[in-house]
């Protein structure tokens, strides 16, 4: 069975409900490729397919990342462009996934 998921987040969530999706995305992240929408912070918007699945993630040498991301940002890694990106949880406003 496949199944296609949608999910768009409100406005009028609360800090708790953000937490929440944060967790509930991430661990969906590491499932399989999820295509988020969001806006970028010079306010044009950007789709991405993301994931954070550890069978499609780059191997690389163990080290200390010197880049700090925000507590409000997910870092994940960009499908299409190889490379590791991050957006703000507050400021998707779609994402879609297929579980199969």
């Amino acid at each position: 069975m496949v199944d296609t998921t949608k999910c768009s987040p409100t406005a009028n969530w609360s800090d708790k409900d953000w937490d929440n999706f944060k967790t509930w995305i991430s661990g969906v992240l590491k499932e399989t490729i999820v295509t988020v929408t969001f806006m970028k912070k010079d306010g044009t918007e950007r789709v991405m397919k993301c994931t954070l699945d550890p069978s499609m993630l780059p191997v690389t040498e163990s080290k200390e990342s010197t880049k700090k991301i925000p507590e409000n940002s997910l870092s994940v890694f960009d499908t299409e462009l190889k490379e590791w990106r991050s957006f703000i949880i507050k400021s998707v406003k779609h994402i879609q996934f297929t579980i199969e």
